[in-house]
């Protein structure tokens, strides 16, 4: 069984700085790609950024420049550094992982999501 664990989420002022953190446990062989999406209430879920095993990465258009997404492929695990952060960040930050190979299976994984709030 593979569980993502998420880490990092609270409450800052507009214009701070939070770090994310999201590990991946089990029989894992290897993960495809990792990333996050979010969902403020009343919105659909939106992907705010990707990393794939390679390094190669994407970023929602909102978020680009203020946010960097990193990943320890050895220890199976995505950080999302969100810097300049905005009252419209608000939301809870969900990491997924895509393609998670384990014995006998090919699976996506969702961690149970970390609230973020921006307000001041």
């Amino acid at each position: 069984q593979v569980q993502l664990v998420e880490s990092g989420g609270g409450l800052v002022q507009p214009g701070g700085s939070l770090r994310l953190s999201c590990a991946a446990s089990g029989s894992i062989f290897s993960i495809n790609a990792m990333g996050w999406y979010r969902q403020a209430p009343g919105k659909q879920r939106e992907l705010v950024a990707g990393i794939i095993m390679g390094g190669g990465t994407n970023y929602a258009d909102s978020v680009k420049g203020r946010f960097t997404i990193s990943r320890d492929n050895a220890k199976n695990t995505v950080y999302l550094q969100m810097n300049r952060l905005k009252p419209d960040d608000t939301a809870v930050y969900y990491c997924i992982a895509d393609r998670v190979r384990t014995r006998g299976s090919v699976n996506d994984y969702w961690g149970q999501g970390t609230q973020v709030t921006v307000s001041s």
